[in-house]
């Protein structure tokens, strides 16, 4: 039998595989990695990344996502079709909030050869030292306050020389907190807004923190000193007396309640023998009623007397 030369197989095997080359889907990117170099904490800067297909038949891209929280894609929506030879532009968002380098990735998914390809943005934060952020008074002081309620001060917060871009509230305090405070928020160039700080003791005695604020200014992070005294709250009672109705009775029980028109419940552990009574158990700022019977030796007891009120201070 004769055999053909092996030159001669070796040759079609490799006109097969460049017929197939002529027709597969193939994008490329253009870069496929980008620094944007030194950008503004707070401002963004945007690069397009062109993604082409250099196959024969239309591409379509299926999926984006981005690592990175200080990248963001532009206006870009999948699907998206891309004829042969035809380009589109990828717009990324670099928005840096803290200084520093940062970088990310960019995975794109298409029905192209490689089906998922990734590309990488880098870029650094930077503080303009010409920025600031005032804060005014540099320091608060919230003096004494009950411990469990709460106090609540403004102070001012100005930026000069730029906008002044606040992109955080970093305070670990659990006594002292900013509210009101919606972040981000961008103080115009001159201007200054007032903020609420508050402070909520949970135990007696002197507390002392900082305050601060992360932005764009040159001075960032931006921090004020606040302290305060917590105290205890303010012990209360309630005395009561009254004229007995019958010289037998045996004693006497105490009824109180949180409307004039009850329900009254007795307060009394056992048959009470006097005709005053104190009231320790009362909270700040609440509104009590109270009435007693009388009885006799036999356990009768009679009705309710008149009925009192009591008003306890807050605190």
């Amino acid at each position: 039998m004769r055999s053909f030369p092996q030159y001669l197989l070796t040759l079609g095997l490799l006109t097969c595989l460049a017929s197939a080359a002529t027709w597969k889907q193939e994008l490329q990117c253009d870069p496929c990695n980008h620094g944007f170099g030194q950008v503004q904490v707070g401002t963004s800067a945007t690069f397009s990344i062109r993604l082409t297909n250099t196959g024969q038949k239309t591409l379509s891209i299926l999926s984006k996502s981005m690592q990175g929280s200080s990248f963001s894609f532009g206006n870009f929506s999948v699907p998206k079709t891309i004829a042969p030879g035809a380009s589109v532009e990828l717009p990324i968002i670099f928005r840096p909030t803290v200084k520093g380098y940062t970088s990310g990735s960019i995975a794109i998914g298409s029905n192209a050869v490689d089906a998922t390809f990734s590309m990488h943005v880098g870029g650094d934060g930077i503080l303009t030292s010409s920025m600031g952020l005032g804060v005014s008074p540099s320091s608060l002081n919230f003096g004494n306050v009950t411990v469990g309620s709460s106090v609540r001060v403004q102070t001012t917060l100005a930026a000069s020389n730029g906008p002044v871009t606040i992109s955080s509230d970093p305070s670990k305090s659990s006594e002292f907190a900013v509210v009101g405070l919606n972040l981000p928020a961008t103080i115009p160039a001159g201007q200054s807004i007032d903020v609420t700080v508050q402070f909520t003791p949970n135990a007696s005695g002197t507390a002392a923190s900082q305050i601060g604020f992360l932005s764009n200014a040159g001075n960032s992070p931006t921090v004020e000193s606040v302290t305060g005294t917590g105290v205890a709250q303010t012990a209360h009672d309630v005395s009561l007396s009254w004229s007995p109705g019958d010289s037998k009775a045996a004693g006497y029980n105490i009824f109180r309640g949180t409307a004039k028109s009850g329900p009254f419940q007795v307060i009394n552990t056992a048959l009470h023998a006097s005709t005053t009574y104190i009231d320790s158990t009362v909270a700040s700022g609440h509104t009590y009623y109270y009435a007693t019977t009388e009885v006799n030796e036999q356990g009768q007891q009679s009705g309710y007397s008149n009925i009192t009120q009591a008003v306890v201070p807050s605190p």
